[in-house]
């Protein structure tokens, strides 16, 4: 049975209040692609019932397996490649050179999906700079969505997976084959630390950063939420700091206090001043 506009109304207000996701009057499609297999796993007949449990119950365990599968969790290694060209080039050596008396390096990645981001970034340092090996290295990678995190965390990839943007000498370099897997080396694993956030609430990061990926998840936000994650990004960013968007991101009549640089095809964002 498909959804009614009322179910449909009160589903797209749930994810947007504990996600922020965005979806319009015209998403009941994806509503009923996503959330027909959750209610049928957990023994529902359709999303009639699914829709009314959580009216009963809209903060328990069912609105969180709701908010996770309507969760856009499409990534791959080196996704566009030019923004980790810019880290390799411009970013790194820039705060190599700035950091060199303390030897620290903070940096988060923020909707780290399944961890094929944070992955590349980790890579990224590793295979370029060996000198970080004597630093003091801080990685985050979080995400709203337990079930992706725990991917994440054991760091096994199929053949397809790793086939998505993995060049060959990066794969045999820092990962194993395991059975009909790939699985990341257990010296790139330890560099990341993988932890739950949801970008609406209070971020669990002590401290300041010197990156921040946040890439492809800004644009299911309204304006209003975008500003308000640039704000907390901002308050977490070093003065020397840079923040890292989608290609179709932007701060441009969001948030006043970055100003892009260019790089390349690519670029990134620093605060003003």
């Amino acid at each position: 049975m498909p959804l009614t506009p009322q179910d449909s109304l009160y589903l797209r207000s749930l994810v947007r209040q504990r996600s922020g996701i965005v979806l319009g009057e015209d998403k009941g499609y994806l509503l009923e692609s996503r959330l027909v297999p959750l209610a049928k796993a957990i023994g529902m007949p359709g999303l009639e019932e699914l829709t009314a449990r959580l009216r009963v119950e809209p903060s328990g365990q069912l609105s969180r397996q709701v908010v996770e599968a309507m969760t856009t969790n499409e990534t791959f290694f080196f996704r566009d490649i030019h923004p980790f060209e810019c880290l390799k080039k411009l970013v790194l050596p820039d705060l190599l050179t700035k950091r060199a008396a303390a030897k620290r390096l903070d940096l988060w990645c923020a909707a780290a999906s399944t961890g094929q981001e944070p992955y590349t970034i980790a890579m990224t340092m590793r295979d370029n700079f060996p000198q970080l090996a004597t630093w003091t290295t801080r990685f985050i990678a979080t995400d709203i969505a337990t079930e992706v995190l725990k991917r994440a965390k054991e760091g096994r990839y199929s053949q397809l997976e790793v086939n998505r943007g993995l060049p060959a000498p990066l794969l045999i370099k820092n990962f194993t084959k395991d059975g009909l897997d790939w699985k990341v080396k257990d010296e790139l694993k330890r560099m990341i630390e993988f932890k739950e956030l949801n970008l609406l609430e209070t971020y669990a990061i002590s401290g300041q950063l010197d990156v921040i990926f946040i890439r492809n998840v800004l644009i299911y936000f309204d304006v209003e939420t975008k500003k308000a994650i640039l704000a907390k990004c901002r308050k977490l960013l070093r003065p020397d700091g840079f923040l890292f968007l989608g290609g179709a991101e932007t701060t441009l009549n969001i948030d006043d206090a970055f100003v892009r640089v260019e790089f390349d095809k690519g670029g990134c964002y620093r605060l003003k001043g």
